[in-house]
């Protein structure tokens, strides 16, 4: 006799099994957790207030890094509290519309890094490159045209593939992973995914795409920025730090994707949750520490928002 998820009923509720030989460690992953969570939201915080609060810092530039920490934000909320809860769980469940919802938020923050960091590619290759024009290029409108794209399109995106996702027929609700993720979601299915495979390749080849282009960028404007000392400067105080983001979030999100498409169960699980989480643990941290550390000018107003804090206690 056949179960009711063999003969593909709908699934109400899905385990996420990627916890379950980790939890004899539960209680010092939680208390890890409750420390780096806090500290994300800390750092991306003070990086937008800094941005927000001062006017000399509402350049493109500055205006776009705002934009990562806001993302970083938006995508973590999607997985830090539900891990937390799931540590001190003892059973790791979702329902299936709060599994739709994680892997829409998650995915999304991930493309909107991606889109971000390719409208910062084009900003520093204005400024480098067509200095005089960058004013004239760089307008409101076109920053929040860049905006847009940098939201819209990873809605575009991920919507596309949770409708897709969303019409399957299931014949299991076990997801090996400490998250829901869209794969994971579409291998349960009863029937072959040629659609969703297909347009998950395109995604990936898009946003890969991205990362290429803008790598192909730089080295035109490393060739502009030799021809003078003022251009290295520039280079290395903006662009430098832009590479190291790009760098942390492909190199995470290929992880995750090697991981969840041809990952092999031989692979410890503890290893094999640091590949599924990397892009959730690193760029986040990341992001607002290079920029806030690397741009002189960001990081003497967050110095400066620090110091008058002390002024004002010590009063």
């Amino acid at each position: 006799m056949q179960s009711p998820l063999e003969n593909g009923s709908f699934v109400l509720v899905f385990t996420l099994s990627g916890l379950n030989d980790t939890m004899r460690n539960r209680f010092v992953f939680f208390s890890l957790t409750t420390l780096y969570y806090p500290l994300i939201m800390l750092c991306n915080v003070i990086i937008i207030y800094t941005v927000i609060s001062h006017k000399k810092l509402h350049e493109p530039m500055y205006v776009f890094i705002c934009n990562l920490c806001m993302n970083g934000l938006y995508g973590t909320a999607g997985f830090y509290p539900k891990f937390m809860y799931d540590l001190l769980s003892q059973y790791h469940l979702i329902s299936y519309a709060g599994c739709l919802v994680q892997i829409f938020v998650i995915y999304s923050y991930v493309l909107c890094d991606l889109s971000t960091l390719t409208v910062m590619a084009y900003d520093r290759y204005v400024a480098i490159c067509r200095p005089l024009e960058y004013h004239s290029i760089m307008t409101n409108q076109r920053i929040f045209e860049c905006i847009l794209f940098c939201w819209l399109s990873p809605f575009v995106c991920m919507c596309i593939l949770i409708i897709l996702t969303s019409r399957l027929t299931l014949c299991g609700s076990t997801i090996e992973k400490l998250y829901c993720e869209n794969w994971s979601v579409v291998k349960l299915s009863c029937y072959p995914t040629t659609v969703n495979n297909v347009i998950g390749y395109v995604i990936i080849i898009i946003y890969f795409g991205h990362a290429v282009l803008i790598f192909c960028s730089y080295i035109h404007l490393i060739g502009q920025c030799r021809k003078s000392i003022e251009g290295r400067n520039k280079f290395i105080q903006t662009c430098v730090p832009h590479l190291l983001a790009l760098l942390n979030v492909t190199v995470a999100l290929l992880f995750d994707v090697l991981y969840t498409r041809y990952g092999s169960k031989n692979i410890p699980q503890d290893l094999r949750n640091f590949m599924a989480l990397e892009f959730l643990l690193v760029p986040p941290m990341l992001n607002p520490l290079i920029y806030g550390l690397k741009l002189t000018k960001l990081r003497k107003e967050v110095m400066r928002l620090f110091l008058k804090k002390e002024i004002d206690v010590s009063e």
